[in-house]
């Protein structure tokens, strides 16, 4: 046989992916996994959420079918997710004016739109992404054809929003450019805008005309308020602002294996948002056919009744709290407890499962080798591998790499 394919260069492993390999072969009995995306309970387990277990259990008592779900998606659950993102006053859905399509969580959200903004946004093929962004953004608008620019968004000298900078770098854009927004608990950093800082982004936008792709993958599950975790993109659309959105329902239901998503598009009206529609199906018909129901069915059960949506949001908000406490808590112990004069206070001005330590990359290494503590190297930690039983190891650690005295 001949080496066809000899010629395929090998490809770079996961950054994420690497951390949690090294972390599962390491023997040493209180190591701590920092890189891992996904919530954790009090005991550093997974959690699956009771209202989602009550869901289930209803689908399966009811029996359902295994036929194919429309191309766009489960339509009970497609409506209840842009309400929940939209609000229920919104004006566009009220009007009918927002296109929506279920995606395969919110990476495949992602992509169908990098596929509609390559056939059919009509100013330059090219999309900008804040630096730093979540690692997957810049892969998926590559595959989608699309010119991939950065903004700037992160300062390290702060620890916090280059707000100047990314006002600059959003004037300084040709017109009608297009976005990515993180629109709550921005990935990889942590760093959301004030709302006054909001305002002027907004206006920003406004000048330049540009349109907001937002990326929503944590609704809820960053302040605990579906609502407020909302803002911006109703700020956005409230002004007039070009809107996309895509949607993902791993965090905030727990749903990480069963890929629920959703992408939409504000369109100017009822008619434009019909031909839209019949182009996203253009496009998932390409891509998978149709998504998968089963998610599907579990978020609309959960949406769609009374008592189980407002179960869920109380167990969204005590996802969101248990991670803000562990915020707290790391940073009392390395203030109060072991007097750092570091400076720690973005441990709790940031937001959502990461954080931005500002560590070097020698002090992550440093984490890892000597004291058995992994995260990616640009010292993003996941707050959700940080429990009551490891913050004070996790905290004396931290206080070891970044003091001139080693404990």
């Amino acid at each position: 046989m001949s080496n066809l394919w000899s010629a395929v260069p090998q490809g770079p492993p996961d950054a994420i992916l690497g951390v949690t390999e090294a972390y599962k072969a390491d023997s040493f009995k209180d190591k701590i996994n920092l890189g891992v995306g996904a919530y954790r309970d009090e005991n550093g387990k997974p959690w699956v959420l009771p209202s989602v277990r009550e869901a289930e259990r209803r689908i399966v008592d009811a029996k359902e079918n295994k036929e194919y779900a429309p191309i766009a998606g489960e339509p009970s659950f497609t409506a209840l997710a842009a309400k929940l993102a939209y609000g229920p006053d919104s004006k566009p859905l009220s009007e009918g004016r927002i296109a929506v399509t279920q995606s395969i969580s919110g990476t495949g959200a992602l992509r169908i739109g990098g596929a509609f903004i390559h056939q059919f946004f009509p100013h330059a093929k090219r999309i900008y992404l804040p630096q730093p962004t979540w690692g997957n953004h810049v892969g998926v608008f590559n595959a989608s054809g699309l010119e991939v620019k950065r903004h700037r968004y992160y300062d390290p000298k702060t620890i916090g929003l280059d707000l100047k900078g990314y006002l600059e770098d959003i004037k300084a854009a040709d017109d009608n450019s297009i976005f990515i927004v993180h629109s709550c608990a921005h990935n990889p950093t942590g760093v959301d805008p004030t709302k006054d800082e909001w305002s002027q982004i907004l206006k920003a936008f406004q000048s330049k005309k540009h349109l907001a792709f937002f990326d929503m993958a944590y609704q809820g599950f960053a302040s605990g308020d579906v609502d407020g975790d909302a803002y911006a993109l109703r700020l956005f659309i409230d002004a007039g602002v070009p809107v996309m959105l895509a949607q993902s329902f791993a965090k905030n239901m727990g749903l990480y294996g069963e890929r629920v998503g959703a992408f939409s598009v504000v369109t100017g009206s009822a008619e434009e948002r019909k031909k839209v529609e019949s182009q996203l199906k253009i496009i998932v018909r390409a891509l998978y056919s149709s998504p998968p129901i089963h998610g599907a069915r579990i978020a609309a059960t959960v949406l769609g009744d009374e008592k189980l949506r407002k179960q869920w949001l109380a167990e969204v908000k005590q996802m969101a709290d248990r991670i803000i406490s562990m915020r707290k808590s790391l940073k009392s112990i390395l203030v109060d407890d072991l007097g750092s004069k570091h400076g720690w206070n973005h441990i709790t001005d940031q937001i959502g499962m990461f954080c931005f330590t500002g560590i070097s990359s020698d002090q992550c290494k440093e984490l890892t080798e000597r004291h058995h503590i992994y995260l990616t190297g640009d010292g993003r930690i996941s707050v959700a591998g940080i429990t009551p039983a490891n913050v004070r190891r996790l905290a004396e650690a931290l206080h070891a790499v970044t003091s001139k005295n080693k404990l």
